[in-house]
Formats: structure tokens, C-alpha cells, sequence
């Protein structure tokens, strides 16, 4: 039954698919899931956040550049990738905020963008679909486009009556939101430093953070996978213009961060399954 499970992530740009859910990808790949990423934009206007690549000659090439990266990336991941085709539409900053960029991903009509996805989806036919909720994880233009697209085609793919010039519908089982960035692991990462007299990297942050009790109970999905951090580490790194390997993602020590957080976390935001909850799969009730 497992070599027959096919699980898609979508994710807005390449090094998405590595922070976030890419040691449950190991261990779904390990099983022998067939997995995909669809990466919606090509992360154009991504800043250079590795002071080590931030350089003259890397950002003349930087669209070529994560492309590479992303190779890199999915070979490390073991996953099957596709480009939808979209442009990057950066983070806009100011007040008041700019206009988007003109014909980026975020600017686009959600039924026109979601077109690619739909397309993707019958043809691969997940029964697993994840994404980002609906602030994006982090309110990125094209993290919240990322995640009002693949609603709209896992709705989209099944119905004979939308885009049938888009190949035979089929219907994905579950969609499931990443909840990676939660005030619960960041605490219990934040304890363990400190219990080993360690420096935290989330004592600022959690300073102004306060609890919410909502949030937290919106996560229905633990996946264990401490054994795969090494492996998403490593195609963290693949991303060099994203990820300075003397950064804060890597100031909590591997062996802490198994130990304090074991798991990767999910919201089951649609289903068409009987599953029990809370769940320890995202294949639960499919095998």
C-alpha cells in the first residue's frame, strides 16, 4: 500500500520546501511515498540572507542560481519537483506598502494562478496535499497566495466542471497546513538551551510572544521524524543565498533539538477520510 501513497507539498519559493516539513518528507520517502514539490515562483526577488553569498556576481545570476539550489535540494530530499511558472513577488516593505511588482504571483487572479496546480495535481494525483494556512506562516505575499491557490485547486481538481481542459479530475483525500513556527516548540527549544546553559536564539522573540492557546490547538498532526533533522539540515544548506550555516537556524545543537521537539506539526484543514485525532501521520485513515 505504501508504494501507491503520493504526498504534494506546495510551497512559494525554492528553500520552502526545506524549512518547512522536509524531515517528514525524509521519512515519507524513506517509507516509500512518492513525493512532490510544487514551488509556485522561482524566488527571483528573494533577498540574499547569507552574508557569505551576498555578492555582485550571485545577484546577476540569482534566478539560475536557486534553481541550482533547488537541484541540489531535491536530490538531497529524494522528492520530485515542478516549477509552476510563477514570479516571485518579493516582500514589500514601506508605509504605506508598495504596489506589487507588476504580473508577479501574489498580483494574479487566485483562479488563474491555481490553473498550473490543478493541472499538477491530476496528473500526479496525490491523496495527500499540504500548504501554508491562511496567514501564510508568515505574511508573505506570495505564503499567502501560495496558500489561497492550492485551496482552491484541491477543491478545483476533482470538479469534471472546472478546467476540463486541464486533464481528468481527480480529488487529493487531505490537505494539511504546516504549523513549523509555533510558540510551543519555540519555547521547548528555547527550555533545553537554557538547561544546558546553552545561548537560545529564541529569547528575544519569545520576550513579546505571548501564548495562544488557539493557535496551538489548531495543530491535529505530530509526525515524528527527529531521525531525518541531519537530513533536512542538509538541504537547508543546499540553499546558500537563503541559509547562513553560522545562523540562527542552526544555533540550536542537532541532538537538542531531536530531544526537545521531535516532531513536525500539522493542521488537518480538509479531509474526505475517517481519521482519529489527534494523528502521528498524514496518511492516517489511508492505510
Amino acid at each position: 500500500m505504501t508504494e501507491d501513497l503520493r504526498l504534494l507539498h506546495v510551497h512559494a519559493h525554492p528553500d520552502d520546501e526545506s524549512s518547512k516539513g522536509a524531515a517528514s518528507t525524509g521519512r515519507y520517502v524513506a517509507e516509500g511515498v512518492d513525493v512532490m514539490v510544487a514551488t509556485c515562483t522561482g524566488g527571483e526577488r528573494g533577498s540574499i540572507l547569507n552574508p557569505k553569498m551576498d555578492r555582485p556576481d550571485v545577484l546577476a545570476n540569482i534566478t539560475e542560481i536557486r534553481r541550482r539550489e533547488m537541484d541540489t535540494a531535491r536530490e538531497i530530499l529524494g522528492v520530485r519537483q515542478e516549477w509552476l511558472g510563477w514570479v516571485d513577488s518579493g516582500f514589500p516593505e514601506g508605509d504605506p506598502l508598495p504596489p506589487l511588482p507588476e504580473g508577479c504571483f501574489a498580483s494574479l487572479k487566485v483562479e488563474d494562478a491555481a490553473a498550473p496546480l490543478v493541472k499538477l495535481i491530476r496528473k500526479f494525483r496525490p491523496q495527500v496535499v499540504t500548504t501554508y494556512d491562511e496567514n501564510g506562516g508568515y505574511p508573505h505575499p506570495d505564503h499567502v497566495m501560495c496558500h489561497q491557490i492550492t485551496v482552491a485547486a484541491f477543491e478545483a481538481a476533482g470538479d469534471p466542471d472546472a478546467y476540463p481542459e486541464l486533464g481528468t479530475p481527480y480529488q487529493p483525500l487531505k490537505l494539511y497546513y504546516h504549523h513549523t513556527f509555533h510558540r510551543e516548540r519555540m519555547k521547548a527549544l528555547h527550555d533545553a538551551m537554557a538547561a544546558r546553559g546553552l545561548e537560545s536564539p529564541y529569547a528575544d522573540r519569545l520576550k513579546d510572544w505571548k501564548p495562544d492557546p488557539e493557535n496551538e490547538k489548531r495543530i491535529t498532526t505530530r509526525v515524528e521524524c527527529a531521525e531525518y533533522f541531519g537530513l533536512r539540515d542538509r538541504a537547508l544548506l543546499a540553499h546558500a543565498t537563503q541559509i547562513d550555516p553560522d545562523g540562527a537556524w542552526f544555533a540550536v545543537p542537532l541532538e537538542v533539538h531531536q530531544q526537545a521537539w521531535p516532531t513536525e506539526d500539522y493542521e488537518l484543514a480538509r479531509t474526505l477520510v475517517d481519521s482519529e485525532l489527534p494523528e502521528d501521520d498524514l496518511f492516517a485513515g489511508l492505510r
